[in-house]
């Protein structure tokens, strides 16, 4: 495989921007090698810098649930972005891509746009704060929620602990007003909530834990969360920035049948444009500026193009079976791989729900919690996925990252996959 054009590209990269990229996990740390710069994507299929084709499961990070450029979504932009890009002020895309939604989605009752999933994040918890007049968080180890300062805590020893920080920048002030307990575990939630309940606004959570591995949880714990935090009289936040509108039109909640108080969501409603939003009861979300005093703003917000691509997607999303064909797809993917794995008896296990998938290698039947990965999995890993580059297989760069399944992705497509990462497996266990 021909790589020297992404290897001048990356070394040209390094003189810009900080590692040579503009996210961490683009820089191929985890598992060696050069990061291959993306020329184009049409389909199942991306072509690099070098002109080497792949069939993607990266899928941006999941929001190109249709594939790349689809024409739906391509014409939807090309109309919107030839009457003008951006405006500050109100336009009737917005007001129809938030009909679409809400219409469609019985769990949120108004919705606010912003430019980002970080972005939505930041605001759900700045508006729990303000609705609850409480100051304290609690999150789980292992469940990601964008670099927001406030979250960007690791959990410490013991059952139940205030956060360390994970990234420099991030005064201790912040950080001590998260408590971090392990997911999983109900007994670490009562022990926080006994201890620190009377001033934690929300608990947050992603519902379906998948940035860190695909830690799925039991849907006792989830109803236990909405109950506790119910006890509590504090608000239960739904991070579904990777699992709304993917799992299905709604999302992990629609999933469990959990009513959250606020939800947030990511590009996905943006056709892959940045886009986020977050979303909840009327009464919450009355809360924000200039309907209340919780403040959040942002010229971008709603921005016509991006509200465009959305409606496109989205539509396409609301059609018949259009859920229920991807989860099969992804079940044929993960079936085949996993069974060549029992018989060659290797610790392997193919985790999935809806079209998100997860390879750990672990004979584990649930992987639950941020501690049960073995880290040094992650070897076998790098050993697979540079494997299934060279045989035209393109994933996100990471054994901690999930893959993702397109509508786009055909039959031939997926039965080419499981023939690659059956081989990829092979040789990760010479």
């Amino acid at each position: 495989m021909k790589t020297s054009r992404s290897e001048q590209l990356f070394e040209k990269a390094k003189s810009y921007f900080p590692g040579g990229v503009n996210s961490p996990v683009r820089a191929f740390r985890s598992v060696g090698g050069t990061p291959r710069f993306i020329a184009k994507g049409k389909g199942s299929r991306i072509w690099d810098a070098d002109g080497n084709e792949f069939i993607d499961y990266c899928c941006s990070w999941g929001p190109l649930i249709l594939g790349h450029a689809p024409n739906a979504v391509v014409d939807a932009v090309c109309t919107a972005v030839a009457e003008g890009s951006s405006f500050g002020a109100p336009t009737a895309k917005e007001n129809e891509l938030a009909e679409l939604i809400l219409s469609n989605n019985p769990f949120i009752e108004r919705i606010r746009f912003v430019s980002s999933g970080t972005e939505a994040v930041m605001s759900a918890i700045r508006l729990a704060r303000g609705y609850t007049g409480k100051n304290k968080i609690l999150k789980f180890e292992g469940c990601y929620h964008g670099h927001v300062d406030s979250l960007l805590v690791k959990a410490g020893s013991g059952l139940v602990t205030f956060g360390n920080t994970s990234s420099a920048g991030i005064p201790e002030a912040f950080v001590n007003e998260t408590i971090v307990v392990s997911l999983d575990n109900e007994t670490a939630v009562e022990e926080a909530f006994a201890e620190f309940g009377q001033d934690i606004a929300c608990v947050i959570i992603e519902p379906v834990p998948a940035n860190n591995g695909l830690l799925l949880q039991r849907a006792e714990f989830m109803h236990f969360l909405r109950n506790i935090c119910n006890e509590y009289k504090s608000l239960l936040l739904f991070d579904e920035v990777i699992s709304g509108f993917r799992v299905g039109f709604t999302g992990a909640a629609g999933y469990y049948q959990i009513q959250p108080d606020i939800i947030t969501y990511g590009k996905i409603i943006g056709g892959g444009l940045p886009v986020g939003a977050y979303g909840g009861r009327k009464e919450i979300m009355s809360c924000i500026s200039p309907e209340g005093n919780v403040y959040q703003a942002g010229t971008l917000s709603g921005n016509p193009v991006a509200m465009s691509a959305g409606i496109a997607q989205l539509t396409a999303c609301l059609r018949s079976n259009f859920y229920q064909e991807l989860e099969q797809k992804c079940s044929t993917l993960c079936d085949a791989v996993n069974e060549h794995a029992r018989k060659k008896a290797y610790a392997f296990k193919m985790h999935q729900i809806g079209s998100i998938f997860w390879i750990a290698f672990s004979n584990a039947e649930h992987i639950r919690t941020a501690e049960a990965i073995d880290p040094n999995s992650m070897s076998f890993f790098r050993t697979m996925y540079h494997a299934l580059l060279e045989r035209g297989i393109y994933m996100g760069p990471s054994g901690y990252e999930v893959g993702f399944v397109s509508e786009a992705h055909t039959t031939e497509d997926l039965q080419t996959t499981i023939v690659a990462m059956c081989e990829a497996l092979d040789l990760a266990h010479q």
